[in-house]
C-alpha cells in the first residue's frame, strides 16, 4: 500500500515538474514559480497570559510534590466517611455524564468530543483507582479489579484515544 502511495506520489510529482516547465517555458513567464503542496503550519505562540498561567499551574504542581510525603506519613490507615455514597454515587452520575456528552458530540462529529472525552476517561480512571484502593480484602477486591479491568479502564482507553484523534485532526 505504501509503495502505491509513494507511487502516486511520485507521478503528481512528475506530473508538477512537467507543467512547471511548460511553465517556464511559454512565452509569457520569466520564470516558474513553486507553490509547496504542503508546508508545515508554526505554532503561534500563546499569549503572555496563558504562558503565566502555564508557568503558575507547574509551580502549584511541583508545591503539591511535599504534600503528598505529609500525606503518605500522617493519614490514618482507615477513616470513616460521613458521606460515603454520596461520594460514590456522585462520581459515577459524573461519569455517565461525561459518556453520554462524549458519545453524542462523536456522534456529531463535533470537535469538542476531545475535551469531554479527555475528563471521561480521568474519571473513569480515578474511580478504577479508588474502587481497588478502598475496596476490602476478598469478594470486595475482586469485583473491584474486575469491574476496573472489564469496564472502567476499557472506556477510559477508548476515551482517551477518541480525545488523541480529534486532537490529532486537522481544523
Amino acid at each position: 500500500m505504501k509503495e502505491r502511495a509513494g507511487g502516486e506520489q511520485g507521478k503528481t510529482m512528475r506530473q508538477l515538474g512537467l507543467c512547471d516547465e511548460k511553465m517556464a517555458s511559454a512565452e509569457d513567464f520569466d520564470r516558474a514559480e513553486v507553490i509547496p503542496l504542503h508546508e508545515e503550519a508554526e505554532e503561534p505562540r500563546p499569549a503572555r497570559g496563558m504562558r503565566r498561567a502555564g508557568w503558575l499551574l507547574v509551580a502549584c504542581g511541583l508545591a503539591l510534590l511535599p504534600w503528598l510525603y505529609v500525606l503518605a506519613t500522617g493519614l490514618p490507615a482507615t477513616a470513616t466517611a460521613a458521606h460515603w455514597p454520596v461520594a460514590w454515587v456522585g462520581l459515577d452520575a459524573l461519569e455517565a455524564l461525561g459518556l453520554i456528552a462524549t458519545g453524542l458530540l462523536a456522534a456529531r462529529g463535533d470537535r469538542r468530543d476531545a475535551l469531554a472525552a479527555a475528563a471521561t476517561a480521568t474519571l473513569l480512571v480515578v474511580d478504577a483507582w479508588f474502587d481497588t484502593t478502598t475496596a476490602a480484602p476478598g469478594g470486595d477486591f475482586a469485583s473491584a479489579v474486575a469491574m476496573a479491568l472489564g469496564a472502567e479502564l476499557p472506556l477510559a482507553a477508548l476515551c482517551g484515544r477518541l480525545a488523541l484523534r480529534a486532537l490529532s485532526r486537522p481544523a
